[in-house]
């Protein structure tokens, strides 16, 4: 029987840590899916459309040439063509004279403008021209980035219940240290023993009549203390008989695996109800999430200028500051986009991060406020005069 029961154990864990990782497993996947569809469909459109060579392109190209021409030996007389003549023509010019829909628009380069579309950061530089392009991306977004706000939310839970161990674990340790250093090790004996007795536990509540029968051995006693057991033994009993009476056919699904079924779904829909409690319970220092965010930034920003050679180290942590916040000026650019694919699980972790700092900014700000709005009323309201009778 130890050997059968074994296995069988092992499977019900097994079961368990699934039915657990299921729920944001399949937000995750639906993610990427959908993500990989896009690219697909907008590299098929937006790759195989015409490049027609429009008449503003050639006025602009003869207006060039003959700025060009018009250029001079002499540097300081080529000034004013530099400062003023060249900057406007090229701010009338239409980026996507000068972009190959074929190289811009590859699987990867799609993927890249699905992923800036989802996560709201649109750079600017990646745009539909086509028609049917544009519909389609207006309906992408709109499927899109509330399954990439639901991803956030999810993830943000995890890391949300693993700082809130970590902050918890850390101060419980930095308690420790200092009761170990004001405490001798007689006042810790005695503060143990004077919790121990003054705790209570009932086992089994009393009825009235055992309770008042009870009173005769307790008039010893202070009459304060002892109404406050009678009234604790009250109020056990109470709940005792609230309690709804169990239904005992449900409890054989631990020796009947077939009746676990309605149990195990009934799990794993209570997971889907508790995203996004986890970080509304959150409570940590906000300068704790600032450090955070400021590390996990640093990090990127010193492995970015190895693949992007145009980034230095500031250009690097200004990108990832303006990519993580869902700003997305567009000034700064990527060349190698096939890098995106490892530099989007670093942006949705680090939007995650960002979300729970303004999360907890957000809940700074809604208590300040509340404060300031208490205080004003306070002084507000007058007081009341007592008159001499």
């Amino acid at each position: 029987m130890a050997t059968t029961s074994q296995p069988l154990r092992g499977k019900t864990t097994c079961k368990k840590i699934f039915w657990a990782v299921f729920p944001h497993a399949c937000f995750i996947v639906s993610l990427v899916i959908y993500a990989f569809l896009g690219a697909l469909m907008f590299s098929h459109i937006e790759s195989t459309r015409k490049v027609i060579v429009s008449e503003e392109y050639r006025t602009f190209l003869q207006n060039l040439t003959q700025l060009a021409g018009n250029l001079s030996d002499n540097v300081t007389e080529n000034e004013e063509v530099y400062k003023k003549d060249i900057p406007e023509l090229f701010n009338r010019a239409d980026p996507v004279w000068f972009i190959n829909p074929e190289e811009r628009w590859n699987f990867f380069g799609s993927l890249f403008f699905c992923c800036t579309v989802f996560t709201t950061v649109g750079y600017g530089n990646t745009y539909p021209v086509t028609r049917i392009g544009k519909y389609l991306c207006m309906l992408y977004a709109l499927f899109g980035i509330p399954l990439m706000f639901l991803v956030l939310t999810d993830m943000g839970d995890i890391l949300a219940t693993v700082l809130s161990k970590c902050y918890n674990k850390f101060r419980e340790l930095q308690s420790k240290i200092l009761a170990s250093k004001l405490f001798s090790g007689s006042t810790c004996s005695k503060r143990n023993e004077l919790k121990s007795q003054s705790k209570i536990v009932i086992n089994e509540p009393l009825t009235i009549m055992e309770l008042l029968r009870s009173q005769t051995g307790m008039k010893r006693g202070p009459v304060k203390y002892r109404n406050v057991e009678l009234f604790e033994m009250l109020i056990a009993r109470e709940n005792e008989n609230t309690q709804p009476v169990r239904n005992k056919s449900m409890e054989r699904w631990s020796s009947c695996p077939e009746l676990a079924r309605e149990k195990t779904v009934s799990k794993v829909i209570e997971n889907f109800d508790k995203i996004g409690k986890e970080v509304e319970k959150l409570d940590v220092p906000i300068v704790l999430m600032v450090l955070v965010i400021f590390l996990y930034i640093s990090c990127a920003a010193g492995a970015l200028p190895r693949w992007e050679k145009n980034m230095d180290f500031q250009e690097a942590f200004y990108f990832c500051f303006i990519t993580l916040t869902t700003i997305g000026f567009g000034d700064t650019k990527l060349e190698h986009p096939k890098f995106f694919l490892f530099f989007s699980l670093y942006i949705i972790i680090g939007m995650e991060i960002v979300f729970i700092a303004f999360k907890l900014g957000q809940n700074r700000l809604i208590v300040l406020y509340k404060k300031v709005i208490s205080s004003c009323a306070e002084k507000n309201v007058p007081s009341k005069k007592i008159y001499p009778k």
